[in-house]
């Protein structure tokens, strides 16, 4: 497996992990690097569009695509997504309209296979559980109205999709 990152040094250290320097933006680059991939998982901040990534797959002949995506574009309720509510930081909001774009560019997308989770409103550090609940496009809350997971869960979510496909050409979230 190839962990691609401008900086690989940055990549930490895991069995069967191979840190490569590419640059996301360059679509013809990055195709070399995942080319004979069964998959991309994309970690990627959303400065580099769903276009640029989606062309250097199709470049690459990689008919997989994964997305850690951002908790924004959920919907809290009917037709009201958590980016609109007045209580979403004004400060986050310029990342978060690249993940909503990022997700409306994948929803064109017909001929690459993707799926973009998106998180709970919190993640944070945290013990890995191995239990989360599933959800679509709406933001999962717990009894206490808690909306979170740990980074080592969303990690396993992501993995599990990969492993057991549930979500083809959709967005899915998680949250304990």
């Amino acid at each position: 497996m190839r962990g691609v990152a401008r900086r690989p040094e940055a990549i930490p250290v895991a069995d069967g992990v191979a840190p490569v320097a590419g640059d996301a933006q360059d679509a013809g680059a990055l195709a070399e690097l995942v080319r004979g991939s069964d998959a991309v998982i994309s970690a990627l901040h959303f400065d580099v569009t769903a276009d640029t990534l989606l062309a250097a797959l199709r470049k690459a002949g990689v008919q997989r695509l994964l997305v850690t995506g951002g908790a924004a574009s959920l919907e809290v309720a009917p037709g009201q997504r958590l980016f609109d509510t007045p209580d979403f930081p004004p400060e986050w909001k310029p990342i978060a309209a690249g993940g909503i774009a990022f997700l409306e560019s994948l929803r064109q997308e017909r001929a690459i296979d993707w799926t973009f989770l998106s998180p709970p409103a919190w993640i944070e550090e945290g013990p890995r559980t191995g239990s989360y609940r599933t959800g679509g496009d709406r933001l999962l809350t717990d009894a206490q109205g808690q909306s979170r997971i740990s980074f080592a869960d969303y990690a396993i979510a992501m993995v599990d999709e990969y492993e057991r496909p549930q979500h083809s050409r959709s967005r899915f979230t998680v949250a304990y």
